[in-house]
């Protein structure tokens, strides 16, 4: 039996994260025009290099959106489970586009070391201190369901990330003031790059694990056993199988040994308990297959 249960966690607000995705875009694409301008004119590849790490982050969410809206599709024949593992590969894909502006960052970064430029504090102050603003503004809109859901947690680590960045970034520029120290410059970019990667190893670990239909690493078979077990008739539960339907759906496919004395109606019974149980674990699509005990 393929049931789609009742999840006892409240559902996402598909309106209310759509908002916050699109705020999230529109400002920080305002904010990364800007930046990359006042950093061109400047000649600071740390406002440069965080401008392309903000870019990136408007990409991550407007494929993020993208895939929220693709979940809404329902199923057919070609995809019975509809196009839910789209958000698993976004992540996946926004967190290989963080890595690759890491190198280029970096490449850049080591470049300006041996060749610094004058660069002027103020105006790095000034930008840096409104993205501050911007980006914990954005993080903040994704703070409620970041951990209800892969692409939201992905998005806040980032826009939270960015606002401790702007937030050195306005140190450094009051430095650069005083001290006339350039090489703060590009030092902050490689500040950039190790912020980034410390935020993307594990949405790029969690990704490629529920790419390759890994366990989600909120799931723990061997509580799903002990859970199936104190089921009342319940005599064994193997070839356990569970993985990820989409960043916020799990499904479980499971053999179960049941009490011979149970009827039919007994069974569906079982089974309904069972499937409950389930549920508090994080897994909201369920196949059982029964058999009777020897």
């Amino acid at each position: 039996m393929h049931d789609h249960a009742h999840a006892h966690t409240p559902a996402l607000n598909n309106a209310q994260v759509n908002r916050a995705f699109i705020w999230g875009i529109s400002l920080n694409l305002a904010f990364v025009a800007a930046e990359f301008i006042a950093g061109f004119l400047t000649h600071s590849l740390a406002l440069m290099a965080d401008a392309g790490h903000n870019l990136s982050d408007v990409a991550s969410l407007a494929l993020s959106l993208l895939g929220f809206r693709l979940v809404k599709i329902t199923s057919n024949p070609g995809y019975t489970y509809g196009y839910r593992k789209s958000t698993i590969l976004i992540s996946l894909f926004n967190a290989m586009l963080l890595l690759i502006v890491v190198g280029v960052i970096g490449y850049e970064a080591i470049r300006r070391f041996s060749q610094p430029y004058e660069v002027p504090g103020t105006p790095i102050a000034v930008v840096a201190g409104i993205g501050i603003f911007i980006n914990a503004f954005t993080a903040w809109l994704f703070f409620k369901d970041k951990e209800r859901d892969l692409n939201i947690k992905g998005a806040y680590l980032h826009l939270a990330a960015d606002a401790l960045v702007s937030m050195a970034t306005v140190v450094a520029g009051i430095m650069i003031i005083y001290t006339k120290w350039y090489w703060l410059d590009p030092l902050l970019s490689i500040i950039v790059m190790v912020v980034i990667v410390m935020g993307t190893w594990g949405l790029l670990r969690d990704s490629l694990r529920l790419s390759m239909d890994g366990v989600p690493k909120d799931i723990d078979l061997q509580e799903i056993r002990k859970k199936a077990l104190a089921v009342k008739g319940v005599k064994d539960i193997y070839h356990i199988h569970v993985w990820a339907l989409s960043t916020t759906e799990n499904a479980l496919t499971a053999q179960v040994t049941i009490d011979p004395q149970l009827d039919a109606a007994g069974t569906e019974a079982l089974k309904k308990e069972l499937r409950h149980e389930l549920e508090h674990l994080g897994i909201r699509h369920t196949t059982l297959e029964t058999g009777f005990s020897s």
